[in-house]
Parts: C-alpha cells; sequence; structure tokens
C-alpha cells in the first residue's frame, strides 16, 4: 500500500502526537515489560513486537543526506516481521519515526511530576486512558506509575525506554480513535483560518461623524511607586503598582486596574500602563501570588504544582482589596469610575467580578468537550475545571463603566446569547494566530454573551498570538527577550511591538470615545504598522457567525 505525501504527512504529525500523548498520561514497580503493540485501525488488530520495534531503532542512525536515507531506511529491520509494516510508510516518515522514538520524552523530570499530578494532568490522563490501555488498565495508573519509577533513576525518558518497562502483556492504540482526533483538529483549525476569510468579505461602513480625538502623542511621565495592601485572604500582604498621570496629562473620569493571565506579572504590561497613564488614566498593576511569575518558576523547578481554575477565590479577592482600599482612601488615586482590564485569564477574573456566572450546564458541556481533546483552545481545560471551583460572592460594583479584555475566553461558561448577562460596555482583543484562547470560539462568542450595548467592540488583530501582548526585557523587533518564557517566533509571532503599538492605539481610542459617551467607528481590514486589523460591532460578529 503506497502512501502519498499528504498522508505520510498526516501520518508523522499523528506519530508526533501519539509519543506525546503517551508522555503526558503516565506509583508499583514494573513486573514485566509489555512484549508487543496492538494498533486498532479499521476493525483490525495489528500486533507490533516491542522487541522487533527496539532492536529496528537501535539498528539505526539518523541519516545525513537523501542517500544515506535510501540505504538506512533499505537495512533497517530488513529480517523482521516490522520492516513489512514500516516500508508502508514513505523514507521521510520512517526516518521521522526512528527520531520521534529515540527523542528525550521527558527533559525536566520534576515539572513534569508537577504537571501530571494537577487538575488539568488528571484530566488528560483520564481522557488519553480512553485510546491508549495497557492491558486491561483503562484508567492509565499503570502506564503512569511507571513512568514515575524511571523518573527515579534517570533524568530523561525517551518512548523506548517507556515502551521496554512498562509491565503487561500488551499496550493497546486505538489509531481509529486517533485519527478521528486529527480529523478534528484540522477542522477545527480550518475554521480558524476560514474566519480571516469571512473577515475580509465583510461590507466597508462609511466613517461617521461620532469619532473622538486622534490617539494622544502624550509622553509625559507618570508617577510610578509601588504599594503594599495588607488583607484577610493571603499571609503576606498584596503588591500593587500604581501609576498616576503627571498633572500635564489630561483629566480623565476613570481609573483602570488591570490583572495579568497566567504566569504574568505587571513587568509584562507596563507598556500599556505608562501608554494609558501618560493619556490620563491612573492605573493599578495587580500582582496575583499563587498564579504569576513565581508560580510558574516554582513548577519549572518542581516544587509546587501548576496553578490552574482554583487560583481565581483568592484573584477575585485581591481586586476586591484594591477597591476597598480606594474607597477607603488607602489608595489616593483620581477617577471615579472603573475599568477593568486584564489579560486571559485576568480578563476572566474581569468578568467574574462584573457579576458573570458560570451558565448552568457547564459539567455536561465539558464532557463533551474534553472527550474532544482539542488543542486548539486550551483554555477549555481552565474553563472546566471551574466546575470544582467555589467562587466568592462578589460584591456589587457601582462605579463599574467597562471591561478591556485582552485574549479572553469564556466559550464553555457563557454558551447563550446574553448569557453572560454584562450590560455595561466591552471592548474584546484578540488574534487570529491564538490557540490558547482562539477568537473564533472564544471572543466572538463572548461579545454575544453580552448583554447588546452600542459602545461594545471587538478588536482582532491578522497574526497576533496569545502572547503578543505580552513585553520582555530585552524585547526588540523580535519574539526573544529575556524572560521565565523562552517563546519562540512560533508562538508569539514576528511583530510583537507592532502588536503591542496596535493594541494601546486602539484601546486608547475607545477609551477616548468611553469618555464621551459615544460608539467607536467600525473598522474593516485596515492596516498599520504593516498588521491587518478589524474592529468590529455586535451585528458583525453576528453576521460572521452566521456564515
Amino acid at each position: 500500500m503506497a502512501l502519498d505525501s499528504g498522508r505520510s504527512t498526516g501520518e508523522r504529525i499523528f506519530i508526533g502526537l501519539l509519543t506525546s500523548l503517551i508522555c503526558s498520561c503516565f506509583q508499583v514497580a514494573p513486573l514485566k515489560a509489555a512484549e508487543r503493540l496492538e494498533l486498532q485501525f479499521e476493525d483490525m488488530s495489528i500486533p507490533i513486537p516491542v522487541k522487533d520495534l527496539v532492536d529496528w531503532v537501535d539498528g539505526m542512525s539518523i541519516p545525513n543526506s537523501i542517500r544515506e536515507l535510501s540505504e538506512w531506511a533499505l537495512d533497517g529491520g530488513r529480517d523482521s516481521d516490522l520492516s513489512s509494516w514500516l516500508n508502508l510508510l514513505d523514507l521521510e516518515s520512517r526516518a521521522g519515526l526512528a527520531k520521534i522514538l529515540k527523542a528525550p520524552l521527558i527533559k525536566n523530570r520534576s515539572m513534569s511530576r508537577q504537571i501530571l499530578r494537577s487538575w488539568v494532568g488528571r484530566q488528560l490522563l483520564d481522557e488519553v486512558s480512553d485510546l491508549i490501555r495497557l492491558d486491561d488498565d483503562k484508567s492509565g495508573n499503570k502506564v503512569f506509575n511507571t513512568l514515575e519509577v524511571l523518573l527515579e533513576n534517570q533524568p530523561q525518558v525517551t518512548t523506548m525506554d517507556l515502551l521496554l518497562a512498562l509491565p503487561g502483556e500488551s499496550l493497546h492504540l486505538d489509531l481509529d480513535a486517533f485519527l478521528e482526533l486529527a480529523n478534528r483538529w484540522r477542522t477545527e483549525l480550518k475554521n480558524q483560518q476560514q474566519l480571516v476569510l469571512d473577515l475580509g468579505r465583510l461590507p466597508v461602513p462609511s466613517k461617521g461623524s461620532s469619532e473622538a480625538e486622534e490617539v494622544l502623542a502624550n509622553i509625559q511621565k507618570p508617577l510610578t511607586k509601588s504599594k503594599t495592601l495588607v488583607v484577610d485572604h493571603r499571609s503576606d500582604p498584596l503588591t500593587i503598582e500604581t501609576w498616576r498621570p503627571s498633572t500635564a496629562s489630561p483629566s480623565r473620569s476613570s481609573w483602570i486596574v488591570f490583572m495579568p493571565g497566567w504566569g504574568g506579572t505587571p513587568d509584562h504590561f507596563r507598556w500599556l500602563a505608562h501608554r494609558l497613564s501618560a493619556n490620563g488614566w491612573p492605573v493599578v498593576l495587580l500582582e496575583h501570588p499563587g498564579s504569576d511569575a513565581k508560580a510558574v518558576q516554582e513548577l519549572l523547578e518542581g516544587r509546587s504544582p501548576a496553578p490552574g481554575a482554583e487560583v481565581l477565590p483568592d484573584r477575585l479577592r485581591d481586586l476586591q482589596s484594591v477597591l476597598k482600599a480606594k474607597e477607603q482612601g488607602d489608595l489616593e488615586l483620581p477617577g471615579e469610575k472603573l475599568i477593568l482590564m486584564g489579560h486571559s485569564l485576568g480578563a476572566l477574573t474581569a468578568f467574574l467580578a462584573s457579576g458573570a456566572i458560570p451558565e448552568e450546564g457547564l459539567d455536561r458541556r465539558c464532557e463533551k468537550a474534553l472527550d474532544a481533546l482539542s488543542l486548539t483552545n486550551l483554555s477549555q481545560l481552565l474553563q472546566c475545571q471551574m466546575v470544582d471551583v467555589k467562587l466568592p460572592a462578589q460584591q456589587n460594583i457601582p462605579q463599574l463603566k467597562a471591561i478591556v479584555a485582552i485574549n479572553s475566553f469564556g466559550g464553555l461558561l457563557w454558551p447563550s446569547i446574553s448569557g453572560a448577562k454584562i450590560s455595561i460596555p466591552v471592548l474584546l482583543a484578540g488574534g487570529t494566530y491564538d490557540l490558547i484562547t482562539p477568537a473564533l470560539s472564544e471572543q466572538l462568542g463572548l461579545l454575544l454573551a453580552t448583554s447588546p450595548n452600542s459602545l461594545s467592540r471587538l478588536l482582532l488583530i491578522e497574526g497576533a498570538s496569545h502572547f503578543s501582548p505580552i513585553r520582555v526585557q530585552g524585547q526588540v523587533e523580535k519574539a526573544s527577550g529575556e524572560d521565565l518564557f523562552q517563546l519562540g517566533e512560533a508562538f508569539v509571532g514576528e511583530q510583537p511591538l507592532a502588536v503591542q503599538a496596535l493594541l494601546g492605539d486602539e484601546i486608547i481610542r475607545y477609551l477616548q470615545n468611553l469618555e464621551l459617551g459615544k460608539p467607536t467607528n467600525i473598522l474593516v481590514k485596515e492596516k498599520r504598522n504593516s498588521l491587518y486589523f478589524y474592529l468590529l460591532d455586535r451585528p458583525s460578529v453576528e453576521k460572521l457567525l452566521k456564515n
């Protein structure tokens, strides 16, 4: 059976996902190594002896040229039945398979243990166990325990290490189910790509006269300082940063509280606080212990589990403490009205603080969503953990004027039209290259989940990702910089600073119009700083989702 180039690419993707998932779903020492792999495929059970696979991989050296590749592939496993199956793959796929099997699955054993022991890790274990089973163990515990034992004795674990150590007789892999998942992921990615095409077909509106003043180029230096608040819900005082506008800045009626996302710190968003305060808005930058950079550093060092949705109650109490300090005069900042602003998990905190309660049936929606194991919307894992999280009672915030949510999410929490019951104006911002909180399944639907408001808008930036708004030390024009997260251009994109400049411009333009009580003109297929972007209202989003 010959495989065309398209199929071979799919095979390589599948092999990569398969080995990664084996790693992810995996305490008793192994008794006896599994003797064979059994692939379930189109009502057939295909046995592959583990020993033959090990011999085939051990006898290989990764080729450096096409000629060496041909000789290597022909020589490898010549005398085993396994070679008959492997010869169904093209040369490049065979090379990729051997490389994957020999590559480390685990490079940081301490961090991996903490991830696997977290709520998210156990959910992945539970879902993947339906696809991967050792003998009759559907829980995945044997695989997890074997991986734990291996990590006690070696710093890295490869796929072959794991296969050789697994106890039992056979490891069953449901290839049909994996291919179904792969097709589902492919469809999700195509739908996101289609979003960009649909955006380009929207009619260009005529520009009205409701536009506010131009975005100011004010470069007056704000007055910044750090302050601590003693709070009842934390053992240590809460540290906040305040950005007070200079006397030369415009006078605004509102002040802003900005909340970073998971692993975020004030460092990441000082660029935005500076721009906002230079244009007249007082800003408080919050840092949330337990889900900030320190918490992620402890995860990376294997000293604490991965923080998840369980941090939301304390995040909400952090915000309440800031509002109480302002009300009691302990936080002296101008402005009567409040604008809540946040990135990712910080944006979700803003929605919850405004009184939005997850709609009934979240457990049922999550059961279906987790079965799909979506890798193109990782926020669903965090949303589903909220089934087990008890949120504190939220106090009414009468002075709340608007929410600005960057890379927000809540598609599973509020799936219905106007289900979030938020009547204040919202500005949602996202990117077309976001696989953490994708615009199609998160920001578009979230705008419709709020109550209709003529001042609400959705900003979409082509090519921007979930991490584009984050500025790190040493970052110039490209994504690299000195930070806890060493994210490359594949995650951040090639122009994070241009995205940040555009995002800052549009947030300020929106807030200026908000001060006047006027809607911001919608923009379709605009270009600025080599970036295309769209600023849409509710009817435009409704039209997009109908296509």
